[in-house]
């Protein structure tokens, strides 16, 4: 994780808006696998926005159990067309929500 907060932050939404892609696929297996790195991002992330932006690091960690509660509902989920689509809208929020979070579009 030799990225700045940014580029981590900004890993992280995109890695949450290729769950939203394979999120329309049944039963495939890098959902999962995303969620795992989305929490592992998540995880090692949010204590480097500590002690400036506690809010934010805070929200992180909401997202993170977010992301968990998904993790470990996915296996039987995966074959529900409304379970996918409500786990697609999610991760998408928090994608955009996590890359607002960045900073990243302010440069633009």
């Amino acid at each position: 994780m030799k990225q700045n907060q940014p580029a981590r932050l900004g890993a992280l939404a995109a890695d949450l808006a290729r769950v939203v892609s394979a999120s329309g696929i049944p039963a495939v297996v890098a959902v999962r696998d995303l969620l795992e790195e989305s929490r592992a991002f998540i995880e090692w992330g949010t204590p480097t926005l500590l002690p400036d932006r506690v809010a934010d690091a805070a929200r992180l960690v909401e997202i993170g159990r977010g992301i968990t509660k998904w993790y470990w509902i996915w296996p039987q989920s995966q074959d529900n067309t409304a379970e996918r689509q409500k786990l697609a809208a999610q991760a998408q929020a928090w994608s955009d929500e996590i890359l607002q979070m960045s900073g990243l579009l302010e440069s633009e």
